[in-house]
């Protein structure tokens, strides 16, 4: 364990069916460096699934305790270990999990739902859990007292419970009940067949079951070694976290496969305090379950079995089908406004950078669908003492190939009357200089919306929104912001699949020179925001650890520095530099216009996130 991240391994071990030794073997062959900390098998890992009527003979018991007792024996493993074996008890057998830390068994957890139809049989063989919970708490098992039944174990923030296959089928889960009791990990053992379309609804269920236990569902399957006499099994291992798909792999193979997976419990417990449905629901479903406590070794770092993404709001999969539902959020929340308003005309300015040139795209595919011409789209260029040829040649351009209506409107005397005004001598590049230009555009977009009936439409992204990067009442405000919802990544990415994947090669040149420019406000000589606030990237890294998974500075700097190539230095210095900007802008935030949501997580002070415009955070 490290700064609330563990490392857990779901293991589909090389079995031979009713031979216990060869099995054990196989789980302590898997358990040699493992780097894990908590290590799971499948379901009747001990003996194999598919032994059918041997679970009848009593050799067969005593071939799985001895078997068990050697493990116990040579078991080197450090942390946790869950895996599934028949019980004998009182002439009973049940099909159940075995708890084991080093050579103490913590407790056994027997399966309640027996499956009993199509290629399933269990009630053949086995009792439910059902009839033995409520009567026994603790047995006799190699000659120790073994908690018994419905057991949390726990150790400081990490409270598992598990469940055996058909369990997680259940109307009412036990992993349901665990969870609301306390569980943030349920652990899963099974042995699940493989059949046309049951990866999917395997998939599914797990990722549903993490969604309503607001938790981690690790779901650990039997591999192809079980017997393929009816059915053929194979190794699907699956991790979600509320909702989300941490890490899955279905592979058929008669060999061990292991799969690594990275747990993040800060996270977790970050989301079910967000989560009002789930506390509700810890309060009315109170049910009495045995705690058994374990311990984890704490180290100095973590080593990540997988890449963290650098870069976690922008689509990885599914390109096009994202890019649709970001572009119709914005689409639709634009055209919804328009027609409420009851307005032809839209006013917007166009600087040739990422930000303008999206809500361009976006404006034209709302005229479009509208039925509404674009020569309503009233897009101006703005040129102050500052503007490049290159940005201003591409607005122009983009424009043009858009057919929405062009305007020019130099700015540069109007800017140098009013600092003249205000007794500025008119070259000095302080902030009244900049903010200067900034607030005349806004003013002059405001008062054309006045004069064409129209509306002005705001541009300003969600990393911009974070680190209160705007002038205020400058670009700051509109009367309808469609960037709003989506971090400087995201505009980027959607940039380049307009470009990819709707308009003509003419419209694609242009925005792939758009892309490329460097991100610039143009309010003073040779600006670049990234020399100033920083690499995006990096920011919006930093902006979806604290908004969506409730990270400190602490904990953000160790994740920066196994992400980025940086220095600690550098990692401080951004940081700080963030929350800084962040609590200091709120006052920004507050007096925002209305934006559509996109992710998760936004910053519309009128729903996502509420915090007064003086609040002190250091």
């Amino acid at each position: 364990m490290h700064k609330g991240f563990i490392k857990i391994s779901l293991i589909s071990p090389k079995l031979e069916v009713g031979n216990p030794k060869f099995n054990i073997d196989q789980m302590l062959k898997a358990l040699e460096n493992n780097p894990s900390s908590i290590a799971v098998f499948p379901e009747l890992a001990t003996t194999a699934y598919t032994c059918g009527d041997l679970f009848f003979q009593n050799s067969l018991f005593t071939d799985n305790d001895k078997a068990i007792q050697y493990f116990l024996s040579n078991n080197h493993f450090k942390g946790i270990v869950i895996m599934g074996m028949p019980l004998l008890l009182e002439e009973m057998v049940l099909n159940t999990a075995v708890v084991i830390q080093e050579d103490k068994i913590l407790g056994i957890v027997p399966k309640f739902y027996l499956p009993n139809a199509k290629e399933y049989y269990e009630k053949r063989w086995f009792n439910s859990g059902f009839d033995v919970v409520d009567k026994i708490k603790n047995i006799k098992y190699l000659g120790k007292d073994i908690a018994f039944g419905n057991i949390i174990f726990t150790y400081k923030d990490i409270q598992f419970g598990v469940e055996i296959c058909e369990d997680m089928w259940a109307t009412i889960t036990p992993g349901n009940l665990l969870s609301v009791n306390g569980a943030n990990i349920i652990f899963n053992i099974s042995a699940s067949n493989e059949t046309v379309g049951k990866e999917a609804v395997r998939r599914n269920a797990v990722l549903e079951h993490s969604r309503k236990n607001s938790g981690i569902y690790a779901y650990c399957s039997a591999g192809a070694s079980e017997s393929s006499s009816e059915t053929v099994f194979s190794g699907h291992n699956i991790v979600a976290n509320n909702a989300r798909l941490i890490k899955e792999v279905n592979v058929f193979s008669l060999e061990t496969s292991i799969l690594y997976v990275d747990l993040d419990m800060e996270r977790l417990a970050y989301e079910r305090r967000s989560n009002s449905s789930f506390r509700d629901s810890i309060l009315k479903y109170k049910f009495q379950y045995q705690k058994v406590n374990f311990h984890l070794e704490e180290k100095d770092d973590h080593e990540f079995s997988t890449d963290i993404d650098p870069l976690p709001f922008v689509p990885k999969k599914d390109l096009y089908e994202n890019f649709k539902k970001i572009a119709s959020i914005q689409e639709f929340g634009l055209s919804k406004r328009i027609s409420h308003i009851g307005i032809k005309k839209i006013i917007v300015g166009i600087s040739g950078g990422l930000d303008s040139s999206l809500a361009l795209l976006v404006a034209a595919n709302a005229f479009d669908y509208l039925g509404l011409d674009r020569s309503g789209i009233m897009a101006y260029t703005l040129p102050a003492m500052h503007t490049s040829e290159r940005t201003n040649a591409n607005a122009k351009k983009l424009m043009e190939l858009l057919g929405v209506s062009m305007h020019e409107i130099d700015l540069k005397d109007h800017i140098q009357d009013h600092l003249k005004l205000l007794g500025h001598d008119g070259e000095t590049e302080d902030i009244t200089y900049e903010n200067a230009q900034a607030r005349a555009r806004t003013m002059v977009l405001m008062n054309m919306a006045n004069k064409e009936k129209g509306i002005v439409l705001g541009t300003g992204d969600l990393s911009e929104i974070a680190l209160g990067w705007s002038t205020y009442n400058g670009d700051q405000m509109s009367m309808y912001n469609v960037n709003g919802g989506i971090p400087k990544t995201v505009v980027r990415f959607m940039i380049k699949a307009y470009a990819d994947y709707v308009f003509n090669d003419d419209i694609k040149a242009c925005l792939y020179d758009i892309l490329d420019t460097p991100i610039s406000p143009e309010l003073s000589s040779n600006q670049k925001t990234e020399n100033i606030i920083g690499k995006y990237e990096i920011n919006d890294f930093i902006l979806y650890r604290f908004l969506n998974c409730g990270d400190d500075k602490e904990r953000i700097k160790f994740l920066l520095g196994h992400v980025f190539d940086i220095k600690e230095k550098e990692i401080n210095d951004y940081v700080e530099n963030f929350f800084k900007r962040f609590y200091s802008q709120q006052f920004k935030r507050t007096a925002s216009p209305d934006t559509p949501k996109v992710f998760d997580y936004g910053l519309s002070p009128r729903s996502d996130y509420r915090i007064p415009s003086d609040v002190k955070r250091s």
